[in-house]
C-alpha cells in the first residue's frame, strides 16, 4: 500500500516516542485515534514493520497491539535522525513515587500478636488453628470412632458405577443381579 511520506513519518514519530502502538481493526476507520492519519495506513505500515522484525505484534479484542524491539528502534532513529540519547517512553525509567515507608516506624508499636500460639507454616495457615491441643491435631472435635468403618457400596451391597467397580457386563463378584 503506498503511504504518503508526511504519514509515514507521523506514524513512525508516534511509534518512536511511546514505544507502542495500537489500532482497532477496523479497515474502514476514516483517521486513528491517537495519530491524525487514516487507521488502515497504521495498519498496514505496522504489517511491514512486523515483516522485517521492527515490532512484535499481540492481537486482542479486535486490537492490534504493537510493541517495538531494539532493531525497531535502532531504524527509526536513523530513519527520523534522532541521537541516541532520545529513547523510547517505554525504556525510560519512571521516577518511584516516594510513598509509605515499608515495616514499623520508630515511633509506632506493631500492635498485640495474632494469636498465642506457636507460629507454624511460616505465618501462612496461623489463621487456620489456634494453639494445639494435647490429644493431637484435632482439637476438641477429635476424630472418627475406632470402630467407623465405611462402605462406598450401594444399597444391598451392590457396588457402583465408578473407578474399579466392575460396571456394566465387568464381572463383579458380588452382585445380585441375574
Amino acid at each position: 500500500m503506498i503511504i504518503s511520506e508526511k504519514n509515514r513519518r507521523e506514524i513512525s514519530k508516534y511509534l518512536f516516542q511511546e514505544g507502542v502502538c495500537y489500532a482497532k481493526k477496523d479497515y474502514n476507520l476514516a483517521k486513528h485515534p491517537e495519530i491524525d492519519v487514516p487507521n488502515l495506513q497504521v495498519i498496514k505500515l505496522m504489517q511491514s514493520f512486523k515483516s522485517k522484525a521492527y515490532v512484535r505484534e499481540t492481537f486482542a479484542w479486535m486490537h492490534y497491539y504493537w510493541y517495538l524491539t531494539n532493531d525497531g528502534i535502532e531504524f527509526l532513529r536513523n530513519y527520523l535522525n534522532l541521537p541516541s540519547e532520545i529513547v523510547p517512553a517505554t525504556l525510560k525509567k519512571q521516577a518511584k513515587p516516594a510513598g509509605r515507608p515499608f515495616g514499623p516506624s520508630g515511633d509506632r508499636s506493631r500492635g498485640p500478636p495474632r494469636f498465642d500460639g506457636e507460629r507454624r507454616f511460616g505465618d501462612r495457615d496461623g489463621y487456620r488453628a489456634g494453639p494445639r491441643a494435647p490429644g493431637g491435631d484435632f482439637g476438641d472435635k477429635g476424630g472418627a470412632p475406632a470402630d467407623y468403618k465405611p462402605s462406598f457400596g450401594g444399597p444391598g451391597g451392590r457396588p457402583g458405577f465408578g473407578r474399579g467397580a466392575g460396571g456394566f457386563g465387568g464381572g463383579a463378584a458380588s452382585s445380585n443381579l441375574p
